[in-house]
C-alpha cells in the first residue's frame, strides 16, 4: 500500500540522491530550493513520507522492503559493524541492577507500536539501553543502516557491533540470550535466519524465520510446551490482529487524527528534537494522509463499520485469555512475552481518544494499569542527554 506514495516522495523530492549501491535506496532527504510548480505537491509528499514513520511506521513493518535484491541477505537483516555508527543518543534508561552485560542502542520512532514493544520488553527484564529518536522526515539517525525501518537495535559484541531487527525476533533474540548467556549474540541470531519472499500481490518481503521461538537447550514437559504454544500464538496475534485495529481507530476522523499526532509530537518530544517546520509536516500533513490510508487499512484488515466495536473485540478476546487463568498476567503472577507484546502495542496510543473508549468500555484497563505498574518496579531510570 505504501509503494506508490514512496514513489512519488523519492521522485519528487529526491531526484539525484543515491544510497549505496549494495543497500535500500530509500533515504529521506530535502533539497534547498524546488521550483515553485512542485512546491504544493512537494508538501503533499513530504507529509505522505512522515506519516510512515511518525504516523504509525511500524505498521510498514511488515508490508514494505527495499526494492532492490541484495546478494547477502545479512547485509540488510543482520549487518555486522567493526566500528559504532555516529549517532546521538537522545536519553538512556539505566538500571544498576542490571545483570545483562548487554550495551543496546535502541533507535525508534517513539510511538510506533513496535517499537513500544521493544521498549517494554527492555524494561520488563532491567535492561538499561540508550535511545535514539530517529527523524522521520530525513532519517539521519540510520543513515548507516542498510535497513531503513524501525526498530534498529545495536548491540556491542565481541570485535564489533551486531545490528538486530524486527521487534518480534528482537524479542525472541535477547530473551534466548537471558535465558544463557554462554551463548553469543552473533551465534543466537544464526536461529532466526531472515528469508525473502515474494507475496500474492507480487510484492518482496522479507521475515525472520523462527522469530517467535524462545531457543533453549534444557528439555521440556508437556505442561511447558503447552505454555510456550500459547504464548507465541498471543504473539503472534498481537503483531497479526491487534496492531491492525490501531490505526483505523486513531485516525477515525480529522479530528481525531490530529489529536492523535499533537499526542506523538508531545510524548516524543518532537520539538525537542527537530526542526519546526518539520513538525509541522509531521503533526498536520501526516494526520492528514493517516486518515485517508486509515480507511484503506479498515478495509483491508476486514474491521467492522464501528472501528470501535471491532477494538473492543479484540480486548475482549484477550481479557478472556487472562481472566481464565486466574492471575494478573496471561504469564500468571509475573508478565511473560504476549503479556508485554501486547501492552507494548497498546501502549503507543495510549494518550489517544481511542485508548480511553476502550478502558471505559472493556476490562482490559485493570491489566494494563498492573502491566504498568510492575513495568515500573522493573526498568531502570530515564536519563536525558543533551545534544
Amino acid at each position: 500500500m505504501w509503494r506508490p506514495t514512496l514513489t512519488i516522495f523519492r521522485k519528487v523530492i529526491l531526484p539525484s540522491i543515491k544510497e549505496n549501491a549494495t543497500v535500500s535506496k530509500v533515504l529521506y532527504s530535502s533539497k534547498a530550493k524546488l521550483p515553485k510548480s512542485t512546491a504544493k505537491l512537494t508538501l503533499v509528499s513530504a507529509s505522505v513520507g512522515i506519516l510512515i514513520g511518525a504516523g504509525y511506521g511500524g505498521y510498514t513493518h511488515y508490508k514494505v522492503n527495499v526494492k532492490k535484491r541484495n546478494n547477502a541477505v545479512e547485509t540488510d537483516e543482520y549487518a555486522f559493524l567493526k566500528e559504532a555508527p555516529e549517532y546521538k543518543a537522545h536519553y538512556k534508561v539505566i538500571n544498576e541492577a542490571d545483570t545483562s552485560n548487554l550495551h543496546l542502542v535502541l533507535f525508534q520512532y517513539r510511538t510506533c507500536p513496535f517499537c513500544c514493544k521493544v521498549r517494554s520488553y527492555l524494561d520488563a527484564k532491567g535492561i538499561s539501553y540508550e535511545v535514539v529518536e530517529v527523524d522521520a522526515v530525513l532519517r539521519q539517525a540510520i543513515k548507516w543502516s542498510g535497513y531503513k525501518k524501525v526498530p534498529i537495535l545495536l548491540a556491542k559484541v565481541d570485535g564489533g557491533y551486531q545490528q538486530l531487527l524486527d521487534s518480534t525476533a528482537i524479542i525472541s533474540v535477547l530473551e534466548t540470550y537471558l535465558k544463557d548467556k554462554a551463548l553469543h549474540l552473533r551465534e543466537i541470531i544464526k536461529y532466526y535466519p531472515a528469508t525473502r519472499y515474494v507475496n500474492d500481490s507480487g510484492k518482496e518481503m522479507t521475515d525472520i524465520t523462527n522469530k517467535y521461538f524462545v531457543m533453549q537447550n534444557a528439555p521440556t514437559d508437556e505442561r511447558r510446551k503447552a505454555i510456550e504454544m500459547e504464548e507465541r500464538e498471543w504473539r503472534k496475534w498481537a503483531d497479526n490482529v491487534l496492531v491492525h485495529m490501531l490505526s483505523p481507530n486513531v485516525y477515525r476522523t480529522t479530528g481525531e487524527a490530529i489529536e492523535t499526532f499533537k499526542w506523538f509530537e508531545d510524548v516524543g518530544g518532537w520539538r525537542d528534537f527537530f526542526p519546526g517546520w518539520e513538525v509541522a509536516l509531521m503533526v498536520y500533513g501526516g494526520a492528514a494522509a493517516m486518515w485517508v490510508i486509515s480507511k484503506r487499512l479498515k478495509k483491508r484488515h476486514n474491521i467492522k463499520d464501528d472501528e470501535r466495536q471491532s477494538l473492543y473485540d479484540a480486548a475482549n478476546d484477550w481479557m478472556k485469555a487472562v481472566e481464565k487463568k486466574g492471575t494478573s498476567f496471561l504469564g500468571g503472577e509475573k508478565p511473560n512475552l504476549a503479556d508485554i507484546s501486547v501492552f507494548g502495542i497498546l501502549s503507543s496510543i495510549e494518550g489517544c481518544r481511542a485508548f480511553q473508549d476502550l478502558k471505559n468500555n472493556t476490562t482490559i484497563g485493570n491489566w494494563f494499569d498492573k502491566m504498568k505498574n510492575h513495568l515500573e518496579t522493573t526498568k531502570g531510570r530515564v536519563i536525558p542527554l543533551k545534544n
